[in-house]
């Protein structure tokens, strides 16, 4: 497996000015160290974003299908390593490996899909009202951009937002997840070996509260795009755009499936498990709310029980559920289902570390699920983070929407009906940037908008598709009268 130790500046590796270092540890075994990466300060996160703006003029200047041939070769790079960028993955994060593969397949695909879209980037011709006169737009790149990324998605998210930022031709500073900082490092090191030019990529590990926030407050970045928690996309937000930048934000989520009268209970406790209890619990888009119609509650739950006590648990490179990325994370789930318990729910699954030697040392939780849950109760209303889903019962499909509406955050999600009639009145009246019918609120494809509403988004711009290539361009109106 690949231990990379260094950061990437200005097209070198190189340690920290700090000289310090951050230990990271595999989650389904914590006394295993998987690899060490540069504890970085504001001197190493200056020194990336004056690499960043130097190289800013001549990226620019580099025509789009040159910037689309680099990262379609990168994107070839990369599918040549999937086995060890999927062993990297399963070993710092701790996904089950299957999704971890799944992840890596999705970067790729990412890649070669924004390649393509290098030849596009022109903009449009359009007819003048003067004869003499050609009108035409250009679509041209913002500036430098400061990417901040999570630990559950560590190289998906991070793609999806370094590839339309390079491709329309921006420079890009990137701060990955302290927990799992391995497979962003790989994708620069495939950008390095594709030819990207020095300084317009730079790659920084380190804290938050340094590297993360000289990035945001840098009078040499002019745009942002971070993915995490709401609580600290909002300070972000706030921040970047009291500095004048572009900011795009996706944050946390509380994401509802409704299960109306029509559904077949079965089919849906598939959609809700797969949704609840795939990657851990741990992603943005989970579906932590069943919210369920009277005449088929009791068989739902049977079911859905039935599918979170098959669930396999154990380390992700040969079972079906990993452990949660940290103890801290396990931590907070495991606080999330005493609070549920105190208010009242009913736990009717899991709810506990489960036993047996694959488990013994790793931060592992049962898929657990609560009944009798009220929409007021902080487990239907906060976001948890883990494999934990709370059915809400209602009596009819009006009362169904109230209650998934009634969050603050609007995300994804879904509804599971055999009457289409009732699937265009859930399009219609859900508060979420993402609606599925008959489907898991989790999993997205590439070439879409992505984003939130509410407390789940800045609700600027989206990511993903043609959607993130406006964000990182900037359109130029011309009116040529020779």
């Amino acid at each position: 497996m690949s231990k990379p130790t260094t950061n990437y500046v200005d097209g070198e590796w190189r340690g920290s000015e700090t000289g310090e270092t951050i230990e990271v540890r595999n989650p389904a075994n914590p006394d295993e160290v998987v690899a060490t990466y540069p504890r970085s300060d504001k001197r190493d996160a200056a020194a990336a974003v004056d690499a960043a703006a130097t190289a800013e003029a001549a990226w620019r200047d580099t025509p789009g299908p040159e910037r689309g041939r680099i990262l379609r070769e990168a994107g070839t790079i990369l599918d040549g390593r999937k086995e060890e960028l999927t062993d990297i993955l399963v070993a710092e994060e701790g996904k089950a490996r299957p999704e971890a593969a799944g992840e890596v397949q999705r970067t790729i695909d990412i890649f070669h899909y924004f390649a393509g879209k290098a030849s596009d980037l022109a903009g449009t011709r359009k007819a003048s009202s003067g004869r003499d006169t050609n009108l035409y737009t250009r679509r041209e790149p913002v500036g430098v951009a400061a990417l901040v990324t999570p630990w559950n998605y560590p190289i998906a998210i991070p793609a999806w937002k370094l590839a339309p930022a390079l491709v329309s031709g921006n420079t890009v500073v990137l701060k990955p997840a302290s927990l799992a900082p391995g497979v962003v490092i790989e994708v620069a090191r495939a950008l390095d070996e594709a030819g990207l030019p020095d300084g317009v990529l730079n790659v920084v590990t380190g804290p938050g509260s340094t590297v993360g926030d000289e990035f945001i407050t840098s009078e040499g970045t002019d745009l942002v795009s971070f993915t995490g928690s709401s609580e600290v996309g909002e300070m972000v937000y706030e921040q970047a755009t009291g500095e004048g930048k572009r900011v795009q934000t996706e944050m946390g989520g509380k994401n509802p499936t409704l299960v109306t009268s029509s559904a077949d209970p079965a089919e849906a406790a598939d959609i809700v498990a797969s949704g609840g209890f795939g990657t851990t619990g741990q992603s943005c888009t989970a579906c932590s709310r069943a919210v369920v119609h009277e005449a088929v509650h009791d068989e739902f739950v049977a079911e859905l029980v039935k599918r979170a006590e098959s669930i396999d648990v154990g380390p992700g490179h040969d079972h079906e559920m990993g452990p949660q990325v940290s103890e801290a994370e396990l931590s907070s789930t495991l606080d999330y289902i005493d609070v549920a318990s105190n208010e009242g729910a009913t736990l009717a699954a899991g709810g506990g570390v489960p036993d047996g030697d694959a488990v013994e040392t790793g931060h592992f939780v049962e898929p657990t699920v609560f009944t009798e849950v009220e929409p007021d109760m902080r487990i239907a209303q906060e976001e948890v983070f883990g494999p934990v889903v709370g059915v809400i019962e209602v009596s009819d499909f009006e009362e169904g929407i109230a209650v998934a509406n009634d969050v603050e955050y609007g995300l994804s999600a879904s509804v599971v009906t055999d009457d289409h009639g009732e699937a265009n009145r859930f399009v219609d009246a859900i508060d979420a940037g993402v609606v599925k019918v008959n489907e898991k609120t989790t999993g997205l494809e590439l070439h879409v908008p992505f984003g939130g509403f509410k407390r789940s988004s800045s609700e600027t711009w989206r990511e993903q598709g043609d959607a993130g290539l406006r964000f990182y361009t900037i359109e130029k109106t011309v009116y040529d009268g020779y």
